[in-house]
């Protein structure tokens, strides 16, 4: 029997710890490129009481450098009056007053006097400012502004509550008139700094904050721009050098940061429905998903989540990127080619990676660079590669993009070589996992918590451990993979992979389907016994169409019970399974881009029913959320009447996923396929919900080909017009 406590201990090691919930106030999240911040409501960076720094802060490249950033008005907390992001993402909105101040001299200063309005955006690994203080009252004030700052540069793991016997080097503060420079020189021997740089010299300035004396008129104002500024570079301690000539403040990155969206927005599709509140839900997920795209030299990335992911993860860009597929299949095209340019091309038991394999996870901070933690570079996922394959699969049917196939065909088809010989390390014919490195992940599907993965009776399962949707996701790939060679001119490479897919096919039927379930077993332990659960899992085998469909039918009807759907969504666990808890993170909560790929696979057997009832519980959650922007996910209690759904103390958000779900969801209601080599958009069995009377689709491309098209309910059917074509595409409707 498997020792169920070490596997808990080791897998312990990367938990993220709660010791307060992040969701106590509503945070406010703003991204770019490497640098993600997360202020409160006031727009500070404060810590979550008894020392504890919390997980607020600016952070670079995994690493914290600012970790205490809070604005006092006469040394005192000002009133918030409104805070938010703006509906882009791209900065953050901050309204405060003055509470009642008592002068020295008897006077007082009324509350509402002074407004101090903030607005913060991120823009080239920087955090920029402009502070307008206003006063409106009729007499002269004089009163100070005070910033307190400090930079402890952890590490995101160190956040995450992951002790450390050692730390770097810390350099003391360099001050100037109107800059302060914080350093450390980490174990990895990089040396990290926070510059803080004013356009006016401060009153007074130091390493604990900068204090600025205000003599303001009678409704006159004063404005204070600054940068924080992130900097990291190999090499030994050396002093801070001054910034030279023209400092690049608020206003300007404001508008490099709004020209850049623009740019990246101009040549993607335009989605209005009839309905307002879910165009917020929709406009929110677009924006995030925007923002948590990141350049890099193969493409844009889309990163996975902030806080704790905000960094290439195989798996959730493969993902995400199929979510948005249909609507913007630039992401598809970035995370194809960055995953295969970082393939593993060797052997290493330390990072779980054998030569073909996809990466799971990169990490740029000092622990990962100090050795400290594998995931420098870490390929202990078990799914990310087929995935990988099948994306690409999608890719080209989506797009008839040959040359970005050919030129990844090497590592496609390296990739299907792992599937065949180290991923089915057993040879009988399914793909498992079971850890190598002693510092890896044990569980290794996309529900990779410690205890996950279970048989009915409660008891851990023993690897090598099977999925039942990584055996899903193969016969995707060996499909997609037949599909490609087939376009590359290599038939008999293309055969022998339809007739593996099949034989897979017949043989994952006789393994997992359980008859007592109604549904796929969740895995196969070590000896081939099937974890006998009802879970999500199942749900997420029929996107790749795997399944007979009668099986299909048995499947969605399980999903759509009481034990699985909620009222927001479906569960990842039923909740008659032993090891059911709608708090735990993967045994009974609810996912939002788990339900997505539900939806789109319960759609493709022709179950939009569920579908629409997915969708909708979504929908209404993103209602009752901050924002509108659905978090990684929620608690799994049922839904209560007049109550929000119960959210997850340390989930992230943004997530990209989660974001991405809406898209996938509305795809999966349309029954939407864009077919390049065809020339094709069709539409199967479409059908709205009763909330949306109404969809319209503007600058829809095909290959060289646009089209608008508009979407309209009507006596319970879909109507499809099509006001605009320009190029050659047919638009049909498919019973």
């Amino acid at each position: 029997m498997i020792d169920t406590d070490e596997v808990l201990r080791i897998s312990d090691r990367y938990y993220i710890l709660a010791t307060s919930a992040r969701i106590d106030d509503r945070t406010r999240v703003l991204k770019h490129g490497d640098t993600f911040a997360i202020f409160d409501r006031f727009g500070d960076v404060e810590g979550s009481g008894a020392g504890v720094p919390g997980i607020y802060g600016i952070y670079h490249r995994d690493t914290r450098h600012l970790s205490r950033f809070r604005l006092r008005l006469a040394d005192g907390r000002p009133l918030l009056l409104s805070s938010t992001i703006r509906d882009d993402n791209a900065a953050l909105a901050v309204d405060l007053t003055n509470p009642d101040i008592s002068l020295a001299d008897g006077r007082l200063i009324h509350r509402g006097t002074i407004h101090v309005f903030r607005s913060m955006c991120l823009w080239d690994a920087a955090c920029h400012e402009r502070l307008v203080v206003h006063n409106y009252g009729t007499e002269p004030v004089a009163t100070a502004l005070t910033l307190d700052f400090g930079a402890d540069f952890a590490d995101i793991f160190e956040v995450r509550g992951l002790p450390r016997e050692r730390r770097g080097l810390r350099l003391p503060a360099e001050v100037a008139a109107s800059d302060v420079a914080f350093s450390y020189e980490g174990l990895d021997r990089r040396l990290r700094r926070t510059r803080f740089a004013f356009d006016t010299p401060p009153s007074k300035l130091d390493e604990n904050g900068a204090r600025f004396e205000l003599e303001l008129g009678a409704h006159a104002e004063a404005v204070i721009r600054f940068s924080i500024a992130c900097e990291s570079e190999v090499g030994p301690a050396v002093p801070v050098p001054r910034p030279r000539g023209r400092r690049f403040w608020y206003e300007e990155a404001a508008k490099d940061a709004g020209a850049a969206l623009s740019a990246a927005r101009a040549d993607e599709p335009h989605v209005i429905t009839s309905n307002e509140q879910f165009n917020d839900w929709l406009n929110r997920s677009l924006a995030d998903l925007h923002m948590m795209r990141t350049s890099t030299p193969h493409g844009v990335y889309p990163y996975a989540g902030v806080p704790w992911f905000s960094t290439v993860f195989g798996r959730d860009g493969i993902v995400t990127a199929f979510e948005c597929l249909w609507f913007d299949p630039v992401v598809a095209r970035g995370v194809l080619q960055y995953l295969a340019a970082t393939q593993a091309d060797a052997d290493s038991e330390e990072q779980d990676a054998q030569p073909g394999k996809v990466l799971h996870e990169t990490r740029g901070g000092e622990m990962a660079g100090a050795g400290e933690i594998p995931f420098g570079r870490y390929y202990g996922s078990i799914d990310a590669t087929p995935l990988f394959v099948a994306l690409a699969g999608a890719y080209f049917d989506r797009t008839g993009d040959l040359a970005t196939i050919r030129g990844i065909w090497p590592q496609l088809r390296r990739a299907l070589d792992w599937i065949d010989r180290d991923g089915d390390s057993d040879g009988d014919g399914f793909v498992e996992y079971f850890r190598r490195s002693a510092r890896g992940l044990v569980q290794q599907g996309w529900k990779d918590s410690q205890d996950s993965v279970f048989h009915a009776d409660g008891e851990l399962a023993e690897g090598p451990i099977a999925l039942c949707e990584v055996q899903a996701g193969v016969y995707a790939a060996r499909h997609a993979g037949a599909r490609l060679a087939r376009a590359l001119g290599d038939d008999a490479t293309a055969a022998r992979l339809v007739e593996q897919a099949e034989t897979l096919r017949r043989r994952f039927d006789e393994a997992f389907w359980c008859e007592e379930l109604g549904m796929y077993a969740l895995a196969l332990d070590g000896r081939k016994r099937p974890c006998r659960v009802r879970t999500s899992n199942a749900g997420q085998c029929l996107l790749s169409g795997i399944a007979d469909p009668g099986r299909a039918r048995r499947i969605a009807q399980a999903l759509a019970g009481e034990s699985f759907f909620t009222g927001w969504g479906i569960r990842t666990v039923a909740s008659t399974e032993r090891r059911f808890n709608p708090m735990s993170y993967h045994n009974g909560s609810v996912w939002p881009h788990d339900n997505a790929l539900i939806a789109a696979g319960v759609a493709r057997y022709g179950h939009g029913d569920l579908a629409r009832q997915v969708m909708t519980g979504l929908f209404d959650a993103s209602i009752a959320v901050d924002l509108h922007r659905l978090p990684e996910l929620f608690c799994g209690f049922p839904r209560r009447q007049g109550e929000s759904p119960t959210l997850y103390p340390v989930s992230c958000s943004p997530q990209a996923w989660a974001s991405g779900s809406v898209l996938l969801l509305l795809q999966a209601c349309l029954g939407l396929t864009l077919r390049a080599a065809e020339k094709k958009i069709m539409f199967t069995r479409p059908k709205l919900p009763e909330y949306l009377e109404q969809v319209r689709i503007e600058n829809l491309r095909l290959a060289d080909a646009r089209v608008d098209l508009t979407l309209s309910r009507h006596r319970g059917d879909v109507v499809v017009d099509v006001p605009r074509r320009e190029g050659r595409v047919e638009v049909m409707t498919v019973e």
